[in-house]
């Protein structure tokens, strides 16, 4: 059997791991480009055994970067996420937490030139339109990873990377929400569809019977209520404009409860056919501007000012994630900018083989 080596970094960004690529290292049309992606992480096997994933969602998500061509930013970030099992390749979501590890591998790659100190850089989330600045920490010219920032869900500490995300509302539809109201009753369940960073579609804890708080195997376990919450998410899907979404990660779907570990709220989010262990970060923003709007079935789960800049603790199984958000309050609420600190790592640098 014959093999194509490719070359690239297997990077932990935030919460999340997989491969980091160079764009054009990699097929140009889409269909080649998904069957070499699944091939890379091992998708098609629930282990991921033949590959780089770990058998998990968030340990199956790809990153491929190029220079940017637009005078507004330094580096296209595009992003795959594939599932393990079904080697479904989804080129419709970006991802938060691999977005911190751009920085770093953008550097790695010599694709952007590190300066003394810290290194800010532009980047554009192809899949999105949104536009994040990025600030890596690059004493001497080089990536520094070792520091004392700490994720949730996240063993032990690490340099931190900031990430202050712009441009993000209707990031998959154009506008904040999609069906054109704040609430909406879909499949029995009132919910919010909303579009800030990855289109979503939001619910209480309580409409579903659960008190917001289980765990993640809990929820998983539960294969009625999956089912449940997936009838919920297409149909939404079709409210929302983005037709049948039976075989798209988005919308994602997320649950929200009332806090009780020191944040503002408590919420699961969903990846979206099994509930996250810690918290995405596009869907931590989302859910943000969620509980930060009027009207929405967030509405009186916590207590919040009507416009300005609040961090906001956002809990989840591992913890707690903070999202500093800039806001304009009032009916007309819109999210000026979101900041989130977050850590990477390096882990491997070479060559993945394609069995084709």
């Amino acid at each position: 059997m014959s093999q194509r080596e490719i070359p690239c970094l297997l990077m932990r960004g935030g919460s999340s791991r997989g491969p980091v690529f160079l764009r054009d290292d990699l097929p140009a049309g889409r269909d080649e480009l998904a069957r070499a992606l699944a091939a890379a992480v091992g998708a098609g096997h629930p282990l991921t055994i033949d590959g780089l994933g770990g058998g998990a969602p968030v340990t199956t998500k790809v990153v491929m970067l190029s220079r940017s061509e637009r005078a507004d930013a330094d580096i296209d970030y595009f992003f795959a996420q594939v599932q393990p099992a079904s080697a479904l390749v989804d080129f419709a979501p970006t991802c938060g937490n691999m977005l911190a590890a751009v920085g770093p591998a953008a550097v790695e790659t010599g694709l952007v030139a590190a300066a003394d100190g810290e290194t800010r850089l532009r980047i554009l989330a192809v899949n999105t339109g949104a536009l994040v600045e990025s600030v890596v920490q690059t004493p001497g010219g080089r990536v520094e990873y070792a520091g004392a920032a700490t994720v949730d869900g996240v063993p032990g500490t690490a340099a931190p990377v900031r990430l202050d995300f712009m441009n993000v509302v209707g990031s998959g539809t154009g506008v904040l929400f999609p069906t054109g109201a704040r609430r909406d009753v879909v499949g029995g369940v009132e919910a919010t569809c909303i579009d800030v960073a990855v289109p979503m579609v939001l619910a209480r804890a309580g409409e579903f019977g659960l008190t917001g708080y289980e765990s993640p195997a809990e929820i998983d376990a539960d294969a009625e209520l999956r089912a449940r919450m997936e009838r919920v998410r297409i149909e939404a899907g079709e409210r929302m404009g983005l037709g049948d979404v039976s075989s798209s990660v988005v919308p994602k779907f997320g649950l929200l409860s009332e806090a009780r570990g020191g944040g503002l709220f408590c919420a699961r989010y969903f990846t979206p056919w099994d509930c996250h262990p810690a918290m995405a970060v596009t869907g931590a923003i989302c859910m943000t501007s969620c509980v930060l709007c009027p009207g929405t079935v967030a509405d009186g789960l916590a207590d919040v000012a009507d416009g300005g800049t609040v961090a906001v603790g956002v809990e989840h199984p591992q913890g707690l994630l903070e999202v500093v958000a800039e806001y304009g309050g009032g009916e007309g609420f819109e999210l000026l900018r979101a900041g989130i600190v977050r850590t990477a790592r390096l882990i491997m640098r070479g060559h993945v083989a394609l069995p084709f």
